[in-house]
């Protein structure tokens, strides 16, 4: 046995654990089990890896809800906003989620939308303005996947388009163009099926809160991680 290698075994173990995350080596050396991020989440900084954990964790405690697939215009207070417990869409879903890991889309979105409204759709006027221009609307906007797609864009990591699965992870936001200018959105979470290997994803087409293997379901259009501003390298 190569002598570095008899010498790394007569460390103390706090000392094999350091300089196994500085070397990436296999974490079967070191007797114990310690978590390793795959390599496209190298870069992800430590507050941003604990908000995607709570983001998946909220999106997999979602799918125990009953949610009646709703996209009706519901007047909602703002911040902190959300249509009736046992309704929604897609979009809801992932609010709900992110909310829940401790961040507020409805008001980013907004806020984002403030200053950069050109940067955003316009093809939809407020709901909330008789004068039909296009302005913003906090009962609305967050709930329209094209305008996640420009927040998330602007403001978390726009990633590949992949026709790979492993370059998929938890926490990763996907959305789709199911066809016919209708698009669609749901969170990459942390648990695969049996069948194809793939992560499953959380997201509501209509029957609800749901977990599933279809990310290859549809047409991909986007793919993100957002974990806030705060967590931002």
């Amino acid at each position: 046995m190569p002598y570095f290698v008899l010498e790394f075994f007569r460390q103390p173990f706090r000392v094999r654990h350091a300089i196994a995350l500085a070397l990436l080596l296999p974490v079967s050396l070191l007797g114990h089990s310690v978590r390793v991020l795959p390599s496209s989440q190298d870069g992800v900084s430590r507050p941003a890896q604990r908000v995607l954990d709570r983001l998946v964790a909220a999106a997999v405690e979602r799918t125990h809800h009953i949610v009646r697939y709703d996209p009706a215009y519901v007047r909602i207070p703002y911040p902190g906003g959300d249509v009736p417990a046992s309704s929604g869409v897609c979009t809801d879903e992932v609010i709900r989620a992110y909310r829940a890991a401790g961040i507020d889309l409805q008001k980013e979105v907004h806020l984002d939308m403030l200053d950069h409204l050109s940067a955003y759709p316009r093809k939809w006027p407020s709901a909330s303005h008789t004068s039909g221009a296009a302005s913003t609307d906090t009962n609305i906007d967050q709930r329209r996947v094209p305008n996640l797609m420009v927040f998330f864009h602007r403001h978390g990591d726009t990633l590949p388009l992949s026709a790979d699965a492993r370059d998929y992870h938890p926490g990763d936001l996907v959305t789709w163009n199911l066809g016919g200018g209708i698009t669609h959105i749901g969170i990459v979470v942390d648990q695969k099926s049996p069948q194809s290997g793939r992560y499953l994803i959380v997201h509501n087409i209509g029957q609800g809160p749901q977990m599933e293997d279809v990310l290859f379901n549809w047409k991909i259009i986007g793919h993100y991680r957002y974990a806030g501003e705060n967590a931002r390298q």
